[in-house]
């Protein structure tokens, strides 16, 4: 299954939303120029990446959240992917970096001003597992860009 980057966030001094980037450096600790406030749930070598649907933000969007792009803490906004097949051990190629999901990335209240009346664990996968942001470790390090292919294994 292929897709593509439709957006890439970093925040040098960490917290949402994230700001857009053209291209981002991938290395196993995490995104470089990207920072995480809250490390003890945030960031590490098995959260290195966070990711997130296009698709999904759009249905969220039409649902009346106030999400954009950036606004709930992903590194990769990626379009064309079936999200509901991803999974824990999903692996993500593109045309440098490959990327292994490791697990959801629990919502926490710091992205709750993207929510309609502060619901952010709609994007919980307790609660709505097709709808989560992904946590991912890096496979082989290197650079992503905003138009760039993936291809989910």
């Amino acid at each position: 299954m292929q897709g593509s980057i439709v957006g890439l966030f970093a925040a040098l001094e960490g917290g949402v939303p994230k700001p857009s980037v053209q291209t981002l450096h991938i290395v196993e600790s995490g995104c470089i120029g990207d920072q995480q406030n809250d490390t003890k749930h945030h960031g590490g070598p098995n959260r290195a990446v966070c990711l997130f649907s296009e698709e999904v933000l759009h249905t969220l969007q039409h649902e009346g959240h106030s999400i954009f792009p950036g606004s709930v803490g992903e590194n990769i906004l990626i379009n064309g992917i079936q999200w509901a097949n991803i999974s824990s051990g999903s692996q993500l190629q593109f045309d440098q970096v490959v990327l292994e999901i490791t697990s959801d990335a629990p919502p926490c209240r710091t992205i709750k001003e993207s929510f309609l009346n502060g619901t952010f664990k709609r994007i919980s996968a307790k609660i709505e597992p097709e709808s989560t942001r992904w946590y991912a470790k890096v496979i082989q390090a290197g650079v992503v860009a905003v138009g760039e292919s993936v291809v989910l294994n």
